[in-house]
């Protein structure tokens, strides 16, 4: 097999080069055809850092005062990629200062003089899409001021550029990378003089990745909710400039923005960001809102279970629940072990969280954060309810047995079970939440459970084997860097303080020990994970059915609501 990939890796960056050599024979664009708008957004918090020497790339903080960024030694691939891909000039330009234009336009020739005539890790179909994107973004940020040979270089470079992504799109892997590579390539054929013969493969490659990649119901494979919101705002900057150029829409990419909206906003908690599951963040601030307006979907009613995922609301309290197995195939590489998972988020204030995806703190981090142990849910002790099978992908998925949500007197209910231990252990493991229609009351059972004669028997066996003690797990709720716990043991409760004021406490029945224990909260953007906290009831499934109760709900003296003017 490592025979076989070495092989066909030497083919892929073959086809790479002669596809590079064509493309440097390609007739350059004179300027554009359509005028390119900046439609990217960058953080300016992180152009400061770049422009004051302090380059934070895919989890790697380079301190480089003055130095080029093709002069640093990548740390790592994913370094490189993070370089290659120009996603740091959205940062520069955020920022918009004389000193943050030059520092973008002298890394952006530097790049042309280096690697403008196919040198480097950067040539390749997902990498290219990406710079490509980013160039035409920025364009009048980046030509400003630059003379009559300086722009020929640009147009040049970039004709280059397109000229090898329409030999090699379809090398790039399925799923977002391929749309990311054809997303370039039209975008590259809507406003490049010259260009225009790109745009009729590409939008038809395009609609059909469309109809291949985003199911009936608005989902991706990966079940990954920042893939999905990403998808979307490349999508419609799609749309955009197909119709800022007068030309039409393909249907089948009009049909998928109109499936993707609803299926985000039930991805969305109060505060705005995602759900974090299956390798996805929160989001970037304002990206989602920024997609959603550019699709021009208007709101309606939204199913409450999308991708697999459950949403229950009340007032301004959302809690998310992953509802379904992990994802399987080519996105099990990255799937997480987080079924019936859940969050809670409380107006603008994320209180119960996932530890979030650990790519960019490292290998560790990567698969620790996997494990059913970094979501808020039940874990057996020593085992996720999916486990790892050869190299990185998730084998053994827990399948989901039984789901339903249904309206109740008191609030919204959902019920739903999975088989994660049902092979080892002889338990299945089931969860019900009921969220008040107030959003002032979460109330949760976790129950493990030996259903049928085989299960008992096996449960049996376990038990002895055990010594009678017993099958060992813990209920755990992370909680977000911001919230203040305070642990009551004479009380058994946890008291939870948020930044908007509000009080939240969280109790508990059943045969379990509480406990405060540290967590962390991986996040993109920083260069260590984040210090937290995690409440945690320690317990042993000693007969055929174990049943924990406990409720998180507000302090009787929160307000209904709180102006919560601090910021996050």
């Amino acid at each position: 097999m490592g025979r076989i990939s070495n092989a066909s890796g030497r083919l892929d960056r073959l086809a790479d080069r002669l596809a590079v050599l064509a493309a440097l024979r390609a007739r350059p664009a004179s300027g554009f055809a359509v005028q390119p708008e900046p439609r990217s957004v960058g953080s300016v918090t992180r152009g400061e850092r770049l422009v004051a020497g302090e380059v934070f790339l895919a989890g790697h903080l380079v301190a480089a005062p003055g130095v080029p960024l093709w002069d640093i030694a990548a740390p790592d691939a994913d370094f490189s990629a993070a370089a290659q891909g120009f996603g740091w000039l959205d940062d520069l330009a955020a920022l918009g200062t004389k000193p943050a234009r030059r520092q973008a336009q002298d890394w952006t020739w530097h790049w042309i003089a280096r690697h403008g005539a196919g040198q480097g890790a950067g040539w390749t179909p997902e990498l290219t899409g990406r710079r490509i994107l980013r160039w035409l973004h920025h364009a009048a940020l980046l030509l400003a001021g630059r003379d009559r040979a300086q722009a020929g270089g640009f147009y040049r470079a970039l004709s280059r550029q397109a000229a090898y992504l329409a030999r090699r799109w379809k090398a790039a892997p399925a799923g977002l990378p391929r749309i990311e590579a054809l997303v370039g390539l039209v975008h590259a054929g809507v406003l490049l003089a010259g260009m225009q013969r790109l745009i009729g493969p590409a939008t038809a490659a395009l609609a059909a990745a469309c109809e291949a990649e985003i199911d009936a119901e608005g989902g991706i494979a990966s079940r990954n909710p920042e893939e999905l919101s990403e998808l979307l705002t490349l999508l419609a900057w799609t749309a955009g400039v197909l119709t800022e150029g007068a030309h039409p829409v393909p249907a089948a990419l009009s049909a998928a923005i109109r499936r993707i909206a609803p299926t985000l906003r039930v991805l969305r908690h109060a505060d705005g960001g995602l759900a974090r599951f299956h390798g996805g963040g929160a989001g970037a601030e304002g990206r989602l809102d920024q997609a959603l307006a550019l699709a021009g979907v208007r709101a309606g009613a939204s199913a409450p279970i999308a991708m697999g995922f459950a949403r229950l609301s009340g007032r301004r309290t959302t809690v998310i629940v992953d509802a379904s197995a992990p994802p399987g195939g080519r996105a099990a590489r990255r799937a997480h072990a987080s079924t019936a998972a859940f969050e809670l988020t409380s107006g603008r204030r994320p209180v119960v969280v996932s530890c979030g995806a650990g790519e960019a703190f490292g290998p560790a981090w990567r698969q620790a954060a996997r494990a059913t142990q970094s979501h808020s849910v039940l874990a057996m002790e020593g085992a996720s309810s999916s486990r790892l099978g050869a190299g990185e992908d998730l084998a053994e998925r827990a399948v989901v047995t039984a789901c339903r949500i249904t309206p109740g007197l008191e609030g919204t209910d959902l019920y739903l079970a999975h088989d994660g231990w049902l092979a080892s252990h002889g338990l299945t493991a089931s969860r019900s939440l009921t969220l008040s229609h107030d959003g002032r009351r979460l109330s949760g059972v976790d129950s493990l459970t030996a259903l049928t004669h085989e299960a008992r028997r096996r449960f049996e066996e376990l038990m002895t084997a055990t010594a009678m003690t017993g099958a060992g797990f813990a209920i755990r709720f992370h909680l977000h860097p911001e919230v203040e716990a305070e642990l009551d043991l004479a009380e058994a409760a946890v008291t939870l303080h948020l930044r908007s004021g509000e009080v939240w406490i969280f109790r508990f029945t059943g045969p379990v020990a509480l406990g405060l224990e540290p967590s962390a909260y991986l996040e993109a953007g920083r260069s260590q994970p984040w210090p937290c906290a995690q409440i945690v009831l320690h317990g042993n499934a000693r007969g055929f059915e174990t049943r924990i109760g406990w409720t998180l709900a507000k302090a009787k003296d929160t307000p209904l609501a709180i102006r919560d003017l601090d910021g996050a």
